[in-house]
C-alpha cells in the first residue's frame, strides 16, 4: 500500500542516481578507449621501429609497417602523425618511431580530446655478418 505523498518518488530517485552513474560509466568507457588506443599505437611504434631496423630495410619501410598495423586496428581518424627517424639507441645506431594521436570523447571526432604520443625504439642490425 503506497501513500499518496510518495507517488512518483521512484522516477525522482532514478533520475538522481542516473546523474551520478552516467558520468561515471562514460568516464570508464573513455578511459578504456584511450588505453586501447595508446597500447595499440605503442605496439605499432615498436614493431615499426623493429621493421625499420632490420638489415636492408629503411625508415619508409618502418613507416609503412606502422600504417599497416594502425589501419588494421584503429580508425585512421585517430592518428595525427607518424615520424620515423634514425637515432642512437643506447650508444648504437637505430630507429625511433613517434606516433601522435588525438582521441575524441568516446571516439567521436571533433571537439576536445585527449592527446596521445607514443614512441618505439630499435637498434639497427648490422648489414654484414662478422667472421
Amino acid at each position: 500500500m503506497t501513500r499518496q505523498g510518495e507517488r512518483g518518488a521512484a522516477v525522482v530517485d532514478f533520475v538522481l542516481i542516473l546523474l551520478v552513474l552516467l558520468p561515471l560509466v562514460v568516464g570508464i568507457l573513455q578511459l578504456a578507449l584511450v588505453l586501447h588506443v595508446r597500447n595499440t599505437l605503442a605496439s605499432a611504434a615498436a614493431e615499426g621501429a623493429r621493421h625499420a631496423a632490420v638489415a636492408g630495410s629503411s625508415a619508409p619501410a618502418g613507416r609503412a609497417k606502422v600504417q599497416e598495423l594502425v589501419d588494421g586496428a584503429l580508425s585512421e581518424d585517430f592518428v595525427r602523425s607518424v615520424t620515423v627517424r634514425p637515432t642512437v639507441v643506447g650508444g648504437a645506431p637505430g630507429y625511433e618511431v613517434v606516433i601522435e594521436a588525438d582521441v575524441g570523447v568516446l571516439g567521436l571526432g571533433g571537439g576536445a580530446g585527449i592527446h596521445v604520443q607514443v614512441a618505439g625504439h630499435a637498434v639497427a642490425e648490422a648489414s654484414e655478418v662478422a667472421p
